[in-house]
């Protein structure tokens, strides 16, 4: 019999490929070789396998980014990119209707979602960005709040705007032109040219 965790495996590699609104339960089980019914001994219904489906993703890239602020203990603005980087890593391969569908047919899975973001945003960026101006690597007259809000909140969406951008470009070049120049535009000069040639 298959487990729970292999289940959601499954669950978000399909949602976040195709959609969550699109796969349906029976696919799912198709996909798995089981009955719709061995779904149901896991999980309550599609709504809660969405949900676990996105705090699952979320707990993954949540233990990346602890390792890679571990890792870069001495370099607030390289962990940035490099939180950004493994974020679009996970991005690439969502299809844009998985994390815009969330909104409209999984609110709780939607609102898991946005807390994330903006715990991301505004408690994890904000404190590295606090950090490096501390250490004097971005201009002192930066409002590191307003550059959160612009810059590192709503990443994700508008890498998935009209176009999926992913689609278009390679992750790096997103990252450039998204994280890099916009920290490049905000760090002093002597650590913007070090750093970013």
């Amino acid at each position: 019999m298959i487990t729970k965790k292999e289940l959601l495996e499954c669950a978000k590699a399909n949602f976040t490929k195709f959609g969550s609104k699109r796969i349906t339960l029976d696919e799912l089980a198709k996909t798995l070789g089981i009955s719709k019914k061995t779904i149901y001994v896991h999980f309550k219904n599609k709504e809660t396998l969405v949900n676990k489906s996105v705090t699952s993703l979320i707990n993954d890239y949540k233990l990346d980014i602890n390792e890679i602020v571990k890792n870069n203990l001495n370099d607030d603005i390289l962990t940035i990119i490099l939180i950004y980087k493994r974020g679009f890593e996970y991005l690439r391969y969502f299809k844009p209707s998985f994390i815009f569908g969330l909104k409209k047919y999984y609110p709780k899975a939607h609102t898991t979602f946005y807390n994330f973001r903006y715990e991301l945003a505004f408690t994890i960026i904000y404190n590295l960005l606090k950090n490096a101006k501390e250490k004097g690597q971005i201009l002192p007259n930066v409002n590191l709040k307003l550059v959160t809000e612009l810059y590192f909140l709503n990443v994700g969406t508008i890498a998935f705007s009209s176009d999926n951008l992913f689609n278009i470009y390679d992750s790096d070049t997103i990252l450039k032109h998204l994280i890099v120049y916009n920290l490049k535009g905000i760090t002093v000069k002597e650590y913007a040219n070090s750093y970013y040639n």
